[in-house]
């Protein structure tokens, strides 16, 4: 590739889109509240949110320093990141508190460059993060799952319209701000129901910091309603305008 076509190829994907239609943007978030909320469809767009949890954990291990090994998508929704080094302390700490709020953090995130116009620098940005992903899966399951979403995310970005990338973009902002908040209710509910289990990442962080493992449930919870509040604030602002019903 010549520097001319690198130049503008780096200038299509920097240059922001106009703000979509007003219906676009409420029409893709009643789209994300039912993806949520509706039982038999969580249960298959929560692999999504699995990914974004154990991408978070991954992360912020190698941001502090740990020795990331793996990482394990089961087919019931569940994850397992495997990290090394110390034990406890503040990077193991960050790590274990990292992945609850990663999907809404994220969409957080996404909510941010769509407030820009930066709808294509969005889709890329994912097909990135979705390849280091990639790099440290260890299951069959893990690697089809990651595949498949990294396929739908270029496919919609290569050869979507701009409408099309515009609603795939903002449902996935939406979904990730919603949907960050449902783990941790289920969370919640999963050890009042189970007492004597205590493998779950609250129960991890109270046995390395002595807090109550319900306050870093409480943090999980304010943290992805925080997210989710300023998300939609970010993702209203540009349509604000162009509809007089969504005007203060």
């Amino acid at each position: 590739m010549n520097t001319g076509s690198a130049s503008t190829l780096l200038d299509h994907l920097l240059e922001p889109q106009p703000a979509p239609a007003w219906w676009l943007v409420l029409a893709t978030a009643a789209a994300a509240v039912i993806l949520v909320g509706y039982r038999p469809l969580w249960r298959l767009t929560r692999a999504v949110v699995t990914v974004a949890h154990e991408g978070g954990h991954a992360l912020v291990a190698l941001l502090t320093g740990r020795r990331l090994h793996a990482i394990t998508l089961h087919t019931d929704t569940s994850g397992l990141t495997v990290s090394s080094g110390k034990p406890s302390g503040p990077g193991m700490i960050l790590t274990a508190a990292a992945g609850y709020p990663a999907p809404a953090l994220l969409g957080l995130g996404y909510a941010a460059l769509l407030g820009t116009g930066r709808v294509t620098v969005m889709l890329w940005a994912t097909l990135v993060m979705l390849a280091a992903v990639l790099i440290k899966v260890r299951n069959v399951y893990g690697l089809l799952t990651v595949f498949v979403l990294g396929a739908l995310v270029f496919g919609v970005s290569w050869f979507g319209s701009d409408l099309l990338q515009a609603a795939f973009a903002y449902l996935a902002a939406w979904f990730l701000l919603a949907a960050g908040v449902r783990p941790v209710f289920e969370l919640q509910r999963s050890r009042r129901g189970q007492p004597g289990r205590a493998d779950s990442d609250a129960d991890q962080l109270a046995r390395l910091t002595h807090l109550p493992a319900v306050l870093w449930v409480l943090f999980f919870t304010a943290v992805c309603l925080a997210a989710l509040a300023l998300g939609a604030m970010l993702m209203l602002a540009p349509v604000q305008e162009l509809h007089p019903l969504l005007q203060r």
